[in-house]
């Protein structure tokens, strides 16, 4: 018999109940419950940052929308009426709402 290998197993086995029983202690609780409260705190701001980038992303886009509007309105001379993202050429009509009415 190799008492080397006995030894290994019965210290790591030895080892384990006492980590087991450290692990489950009052201060570890305590230590898990503020570790758990820190990652619940950096995600809340994590979501707070996504918010705010959506938002800029969001108006950079309008503004640029309106920017490609403004040139395209200058480069063809006619009229373009927004309505809910959707393009109508007005030349000689009148846009009124969501319809067209011609003049």
């Amino acid at each position: 018999m190799n008492w080397g290998k006995i030894g290994l197993f019965l210290g790591g086995t030895l080892f384990g109940s006492a980590g087991i029983r450290i692990l489950s202690s009052r201060d570890a609780k305590k230590v898990y419950t503020h570790c758990t409260a820190a990652v619940l705190r950096v995600k809340d701001a994590a979501i707070d940052q996504v918010a705010v980038l959506q938002e800029n992303c969001a108006d950079i886009y309008a503004e640029a929308k309106a920017i490609n509007e403004a040139r395209y309105e200058k480069a063809s001379g006619e009229t373009i009426i927004l309505d809910d993202d959707a393009e109508v050429e007005a030349v000689g009509e009148t846009a009124v709402g969501a319809e067209l009415i011609t003049e």
